[in-house]
Parts: C-alpha cells; structure tokens; sequence
C-alpha cells in the first residue's frame, strides 16, 4: 500500500465550530437558567460530517460548549472549519492556532463562502452546498491533488444528504436539536444573501428522509423542541400539506409527541388557515417570520412584496390566535425610515404582542442586492459584522448616524426595558388560548431551573417587582400558562442584558 493511500484511509478529522459571542440570538443568559452551554448544536458541520468517508476518525468540538485544547489539534490531519459571519473574530483566533501546529485547515461555510479572499493563510475551501463542493475535494485527495478552493454555483437536490453524525456531540448540553427540510426561499428582499447562496427554488428533502432524521433524534433519546433551521418552511406550501405534514402528525402521534417543534416562515402563512391547523396539529408551537417595518415606504424600499398591502397586525394576531408563537425580526435604518419610525415599531411590537421581537439595525450582507446597491452608490464602509446587537452598520445611512443609533436605542428600551416588557407578556398570555398540552413528565432539571429563576429574578434582579407580579399572576389565573410565563421573564433577563447593558 502506498504512502498516499495510507494517509488517505487513516486521516483524522477534527471538526472545529468558532464561538458566537454574546448577541440577542446567543440567549447566553438565559441558558444558564436551564444548565445548557448553547441553543443550537453545529448542524453544517453535523452533516458535513456524515458525507466525509465512514472509515476515517472524526471527533467535533463546539467552543461553545466545551474547550478547544492542544491534544484536540495535535490529533488530526485535517481541521475543518465552518462557521458565519458573526463567528468570524474566533474563527480567526482558531485558525492562528492550527497554523501554529502546522495544521491542514479546510473551511467553509457562509463566512468562507462569500470571504474567503480574507483567509490566504487556509489551505482548502469547500465553499457554497457540501453537496457538490465536498466530493471532489475528497477525490482529489486520494489522488493525492486537492485544489484552493472548490466552488459551485448550481443547487443540488437535498434526496441524498445524509442524517447529521449526531454521534459526535452531546445533544444534552443544547438548548434544542435542529433539523433542515428545505434549502432556497422564493422571495427576493433587497438585505438578505438567502437566495444568492441557495437559489430561489425550495428545494426539499423528501418525507422519509425528515422521518429517519427525527427517527435518530428520538433513539438518541431527545426530547424537547426540534428548530426547522429553513429559512422559509413553507416555501413549498403544496408538498408540505400533501406529504410532510401528514406523515409528521402520523409519527408525532405514534411516538406520543416527543417533541415540540419551531421554524422560519414569511407572513403569508398567515393567509393559509389549512397550513397553520396542520402544522399545530404536527407539533409545531412557534414560528420566527421577518416583519421588518411596519412602514409601507421601507417595505417596498427593501422589496419586501410578501409583506407590503397588508394588514400586517392582523397577520400576526391570526397566526397567533391559531396556535402559533410569533417570534419577529424587525429592522430600523432604511433610507425611507423617518424619525418617527421609532415609535411606530415600539407601539407595533407591543400592540401585536411578539415577546420575542429581534431588532436590528440594517445592514448589508456581501453578495444581497442592497450591497450590490450601495456599493454602485459608494456609501459602503466595511463587511457586516453578522451581529445584531453591536450598534454598528456596514454602510452610510441617509439618516443621520447618531439620530439613527438613538432611535435605535429607545427602540430597545421601548420594548425591552422592565415594564414595557412585562406588560407585554402579561397581555400576549391573558389573550393567548392554552393548547391541548400532551402527557410530558417533569423532569429534574425544570425544577432546578424554577429554583434558579426565583433566586435570580425574585431576589437578586433589580426589577423583581415586575417578576413577581407575572409569578402570581400567572400562577392563579393562568395556571396552564404558568411555565410558559416563566419561559419569558427568563428570555426578558436576556434580552436587558444583551439590548440594555
């Protein structure tokens, strides 16, 4: 056997994801509350994982939830690296240490994908889908050749890719399990990279595939909330109601409802009362939709068509008001936006009741139609950092910046300063319609996490006043509603820290 087809056959893969540092989405604070080191396990490199030869040695590391140590560098061959935007400052700090130890770093990924010019120093780049960028980079090693860089620009069909090499993690130390069906969203908004790096066709995985990956989760012994990480869930609406969703209610309802599940969606699922009722009915209990503005003017600025001539408060109250959590992405710097675009978001955010309500300042991600825009129109300043909550914008706004960055500001404390926030809750849960809840035992480390909830917010926070009042509130008059209420003042802790310092 040849010195070549040796190393090939034995190559050690260690898969390395950087840290997120502290954003609104990290819910870092809120994490320790139920002892868990992250919400969302590494799914990319889960499933990169799955398509690298099975004979060869694999081990991951998420920095974060554990510690990426020497004895983890000096065992590989290959050190693979994916990781986004946000994560770039650790992803760097994680590539000067393999160079350092003489490594071989492959890399891809969003952040690699549309930056890779930024990183000479790594030595391979599978970049855009795995699935077609990953096997001839596993070809031209064994022939002992493998390029820079490996690109392709075409979508592949989702039938062959692999279930996630769940093995490689421990899926206790995460606060939800993530599973993808679909790749590709048909809309086209000016700010998002979606559809530049996975097409505009929803390309799908097919129903048996999502049964075996959620088959996998369930023999690992998980249980609890499922995240569709689709960016539009419901971009084939026809094979979601004809095929998915009826096998997924048929399987959730033989398992006896294992987990919950949650995901992405545009605002016109709303318009589709038969879609709701199935996904409530599959176990669905929250959906994340991207409502931007409820200025008009920005909305067509942005190319936002699914969200413009509609009610948009409406929208929100029948998705809710049908069994789903709106959880809602909301944006401040649009050239249209006038001062009084501060106020209208916080009295929108607080009227529809979203408790969670991401907001953040635009931005324009390489490769979006906005940064193609701005950069025709010489007003871009750097590459968007991917965090939404450092105050920063890649590009020159027509408002005046610090008017912006104040607005922004009294949006944040508008919405998630104690009181607002607290009365927020209380009116989403005395509106809300409790749903038929399924036989879930209680587990020890619920009654840990209420024990740590009353020692942080009912003694030690600062604003325990507005805590105990949801406590009893809830707790007498809407007793079913309870640990959903204490979900929120837990999330509320975050979010002051994270928006208010």
């Amino acid at each position: 056997m040849s010195n070549q087809k040796r190393q090939y056959d034995n190559a050690k893969i260690l898969l390395v994801y950087p840290e997120y540092p502290d954003t609104f989405w990290s819910f870092r604070h809120a994490l320790k509350f139920i002892s868990k080191k992250a919400v969302h396990p590494p799914l990319g490199l889960l499933t990169v994982a799955a398509m690298l030869p099975g004979k060869w040695p694999k081990r991951l590391v998420d920095t974060n939830t554990t510690t990426l140590k020497d004895r983890d560098l000096d065992w590989a061959d290959y050190v693979f690296i994916g990781a986004m935007a946000v994560q770039r400052a650790s992803a760097e700090k994680i590539i000067q240490r393999c160079l350092a130890k003489g490594k071989t770093i492959v890399a891809g990924g969003p952040l690699f994908t549309s930056a890779y010019e930024d990183f000479p120093q790594i030595n391979h780049f599978i970049l855009d889908e795995a699935e077609f960028t990953l096997p001839p980079f596993l070809e031209d090693i064994k022939k002992g050749v493998p390029q820079k860089i490996y690109s392709n620009n075409n979508h592949p069909e989702l039938h062959h890719t692999p279930i996630p090499l769940w093995e490689l993690i421990e899926t206790k130390r995460y606060a939800t399990m993530d599973i993808q069906y679909s790749r590709g969203c048909p809309y086209n908004c000016d700010f998002c990279d979606i559809t530049t790096l996975f097409g505009h066709k929803s390309r799908t995985k097919n129903k048996w595939q999502m049964i075996m990956e959620l088959e996998r989760l369930y023999e690992l012994g998980w249980r609890g909330n499922v995240f569709f990480v689709d960016d539009n869930f419901i971009g084939n609406k026809r094979r979601l109601k004809q095929e998915v969703l009826p096998l997924l209610i048929d399987w959730m309802e033989r398992k006896k409802h294992p987990f919950t599940f949650s995901t992405e969606a545009s605002i016109d699922l709303a318009d589709d009362n038969e879609l709701i009722e199935m996904m409530v009915n599959a176990g669905f209990d929250g959906v994340f939709i991207g409502i931007e503005s409820p200025d008009k003017d920005s909305l067509a600025e942005c190319n936002k068509i699914q969200n413009k001539d509609r009610d948009l408060l409406a929208s929100v109250k029948r998705i809710q008001q049908a069994g789903l959590d709106v959880t809602g992405g909301f944006i401040v710097g649009f050239d249209s936006d006038k001062t009084s675009i501060f106020k209208k978001q916080i009295e929108f955010i607080q009227e529809s009741r979203i408790i969670t309500a991401m907001v953040g300042l635009l931005n324009a991600p390489k490769n979006s139609g906005l940064y193609r825009r701005l950069k025709k129109e010489n007003r871009l300043l750097k590459d968007p950092t991917g965090s939404n909550t450092d105050f920063t914008m890649n590009f020159v706004p027509r408002m005046d910046p610090q008017i912006l960055i104040n607005g922004y500001k009294k949006v944040l404390a508008g919405i998630y300063s104690a009181q607002p926030y607290y009365q927020r809750v209380m009116k989403f849960l005395k509106e809300k319609k409790p749903q038929i809840k399924r036989n879930v035992p209680l587990r020890p480390g619920v009654i840990v996490a209420l024990i740590k909830t009353i020692f942080i917010l009912g003694l030690k926070d600062k604003e325990r006043q507005y805590f105990w009042r949801l406590f009893f509130w809830s707790l007498f008059k809407r007793p079913k509603l309870f640990p959903e209420a204490i979900t929120y003042a837990v999330y509320g802790f975050h979010f002051r820290k994270v928006c208010l310092g």
